[in-house]
């Protein structure tokens, strides 16, 4: 079968163009008018020559920012002055706040857990020990807490005196019952 080529023209069912019309009629669709200033606006002539006389296209720059002149030099900052204290705390009352540290507290109770401290809250916790064992030698407090404490038995025999004792004691409570 040979080829045939295509024909260019149309037929009566083919799509119509639209009627041609004259050039001084047609609206011209050209480049979109683009919103903001020229190019180049700020180097005017007319600009700087308002700028000249009376600065009132000062305020109407079109230009965004601050306009605010900002200070180059650093002002030293003065130092607070020293605020009134309250009354002092006694030592008792020292002492009272130092055994009451929540922080304090829970230290302790991670090292009674066997737990390793960071190097800070071992630093921490050392700094508030030897506080607290300042104001016991301060207060006399420290020398009755190391009298009250039993002194540990020296020989077998006054070891084994306190372990019959204490058997007696409970042969007793036991009998009460």
């Amino acid at each position: 079968m040979s080829r045939s080529k295509k024909s260019r023209k149309s037929n009566e069912n083919a799509p119509k163009l639209a009627p041609r019309t004259k050039k001084n009629e047609r609206v011209l669709a050209g480049k979109k008018q683009v919103a903001g200033n020229k190019a180049g606006s700020r180097h005017n002539a007319s600009m700087i020559e308002s700028q000249a006389n009376g600065g009132s296209a000062k305020n109407s720059d079109p230009r965004h920012g601050s306009k605010k002149p900002v200070q180059l030099n650093i002002a030293v900052q003065k130092k607070p002055e020293n605020k009134p204290k309250g009354p002092k705390l006694t030592d008792e009352q020292k002492l009272l706040k130092l055994e009451d540290d929540p922080r304090l507290n829970d230290l302790l109770d991670m090292l009674e857990e066997g737990r390793t401290l960071n190097p800070e809250d071992q630093k921490w916790l050392n700094k508030q020990l030897t506080q607290i064992e300042a104001l016991l030698d301060k207060l006399g407090l420290d020398d009755e807490f190391e009298q009250s404490q039993p002194t540990k038995a020296v020989s077998d025999d006054d070891l084994f005196d306190k372990f019959e004792s204490g058997a007696d004691l409970l042969k007793d409570f036991q009998n009460k019952d």
